[in-house]
């Protein structure tokens, strides 16, 4: 009986360790840069919130004459000349998760995220976005 050469083929251990380092090389590179970018786009979807939440007040305003009092009001209200829900779902909170928040001012009404520490104030992801 003859044995046969088995032929094999694969990485050595010195290969998958190099290989490793450059991966984690170029992990540290890109990560910091991409999660960068995950707080920028979280603003941005606050202000795309923020311009359909103004668009559903709007509505309110022209069918009942006033700015709401709360939020809610787009979805549910006793009002005189209501003709909700101006908005089809319930109303979205902030990508960080908290409300946000209506302010009437001699100018009209503001709408506020204050960003992820959820305080007035704050810098990077925790500085407040308005619209």
């Amino acid at each position: 009986m003859k044995l046969k050469k088995l032929n094999m083929k694969g990485f050595t251990l010195i290969e998958l360790l190099i290989v490793m380092v450059i991966l984690g090389l170029l992990a540290s590179l890109v990560a910091p840069t991409m999660f960068s970018k995950v707080g920028t786009s979280k603003q941005k979807t606050a202000k795309a919130q923020m311009q359909m939440l103004a668009t559903a007040i709007d509505a309110y305003r022209l069918d009942t004459g006033d700015y709401p009092k709360t939020l809610e009001d787009l979805r549910v209200s006793t009002g005189d000349f209501w003709d909700g829900p101006y908005m089809p779902k319930e109303i979205p909170k902030d990508p960080w998760g908290n409300q946000y928040i209506l302010l009437k001012s001699d100018n009209g009404i503001n709408l506020i995220s204050y960003g992820k520490d959820g305080q007035p104030g704050g810098e990077d992801e925790n500085q407040d976005v308005e619209y």
